[in-house]
């Protein structure tokens, strides 16, 4: 983890006032004061570094003109960015001083480690973060940093429990299960009963937060710089994904590809039940198993032995570039696209979460897969908000993937891993 500004980070953020990528006619005032106040005369361009995927890239051309209809004065380039390059791209630029976007899409997982270098613009108090009460708590606190509000939460996700309502009725199960001890249990009747498989775990550490957040346990102790990976009770959330994987009513986790693997086969019918997200839904929907729409049910992750169920807060920001030229029109821009009327257009458009309250209309809610992920998301918690939180997973998935194979037991693997993260990106935490 980058624990603070280099030399050559110093000299970049020093340089913001100075430069921008968007046009500066109209003003740059910080305070968003024009945009406040007389949000119509606010004029030139900005540019938005957009990094959703290829096929949603019509839904926010259309948003883009309506907001130049409603603002006749400003410009907006949309400039699509390949997600993978993203991150990397705008540290360069930002560092630089040159090239980068007056408002960029982030990943929450970016916005902790943008903010901490100072790449970010707060936006408490200016138009883009209008009526700040209506986000749902998890998603906005993704985007603050030290006191700070540094994005406006644009869409989210979760995990939830995906299963296949037919195998379910065959075997006599009435709904699905609250708890991992339930799971088992269905599992075990479904195999006797229908010869299905009932589950597959997917396996990369983010998945794995399902068990530890059930378990009440965590990644680290982000206020007490501790961490606690390999506390008891993560332990205990691993010994429980390990009794699922040694178990005959699993699939054995395939260590390469591994999502792909455990989708295909839930969208196959191979296995009844599989903990995903939201971006699945439209995949399921192309496998045999679910040709018929009405047969993929969606309920929360299972809950562990503290009676709690948990699952990961995802989805992107929309971010202001602090070196940008033209503040005002890049408030006024964010506020219209976080807006609950654009919320509402794309998720009935490419089937996004809104991260308004006010967004899940009738009309959003009447697809019964996006009615349940709301659910699934009032027990849902951020990751630890840190820079770099991304990085910790490179070595966590290495490390699960150890445990599910049995290559090394809950607590060797966990403490192996705390170990990796305290010598390599969290010198300054203590592991316990």
């Amino acid at each position: 983890m980058r624990r603070g500004i280099t030399v050559a980070a110093i000299a970049g953020v020093l340089a913001l006032t100075a430069t921008a990528c968007g046009g500066n006619e109209g003003g740059g005032d910080s305070s968003g004061r024009k945009a406040a106040e007389d949000p119509q005369s606010v004029s030139g361009s900005i540019t938005w570094w957009d990094t959703s995927n290829e096929a949603e890239g019509p839904t926010y051309d259309k948003l883009v003109e309506a907001f130049q209809d409603e603002y006749p004065k400003i410009k907006v380039n949309r400039t699509s960015v390949s997600f993978d390059q993203a991150e990397q791209k705008f540290k360069t630029a930002a560092q630089s001083g040159k090239g980068a976007p007056d408002v960029i899409r982030t990943d929450v997982g970016w916005s902790a480690g943008f903010a901490n270098l100072g790449y970010l613009q707060p936006l408490d108090g200016t138009p883009a973060l209008d009526n700040a009460g209506d986000f749902l708590p998890g998603p906005l606190s993704t985007a603050q940093w030290k006191g700070e509000t540094v994005g406006v939460p644009q869409v989210t996700d979760t995990l939830g429990l995906l299963y296949n309502k037919e195998i379910l009725q065959k075997a006599g199960i009435a709904k699905p299960p609250t708890t991992w001890d339930e799971l088992i249990a269905a599992a075990k009747t479904i195999k006797k009963k229908t010869g299905v498989t009932g589950t597959i775990l997917n396996p990369e550490g983010y998945f794995s937060l399902a068990f530890l957040y059930g378990e009440g346990a965590d990644m680290l102790d982000v206020e007490g710089k501790k961490i606690t990976v390999n506390s008891p009770r993560s332990v205990k959330a691993m010994e429980t994904a390990l009794a699922l994987t040694k178990s005959e009513v699993a699939l054995k986790p395939v260590t390469t590809d591994g999502y792909v693997a455990a989708q295909t086969a839930f969208k196959d019918g191979k296995v009844a039940m599989i903990v995903n997200g939201p971006w699945s839904v439209s995949d399921s929907y192309g496998g045999k198993a679910f040709k018929n729409k009405d047969n993929l049910g969606i309920a929360p992750v299972p809950a562990g032995s503290s009676g709690k169920a948990g699952a990961p807060i995802g989805g992107h920001n929309y971010s202001v570039y602090r070196g940008s030229g033209n503040k005002d029109a890049a408030y006024l821009f964010v506020k219209f696209m976080s807006s609950a009327k654009s919320q509402e257009l794309t998720a009935k458009e490419i089937n996004t979460l809104p991260t308004r309250k006010s967004a899940y209309t009738a009309a959003v809610t009447a697809d019964p897969a996006k009615k349940a992920f709301q659910q699934a998301l009032e027990t849902s918690r951020s990751r630890p908000v840190i820079p770099g939180v991304g990085d910790l997973f490179v070595a966590f998935d290495q490390h699960y993937v150890k445990i599910l194979r049995g290559d090394a037991s809950p607590k060797e693997g966990l403490d192996a891993l705390a170990k990796e993260w305290n010598t390599k990106l969290l010198k300054d935490y203590t592991i316990g």
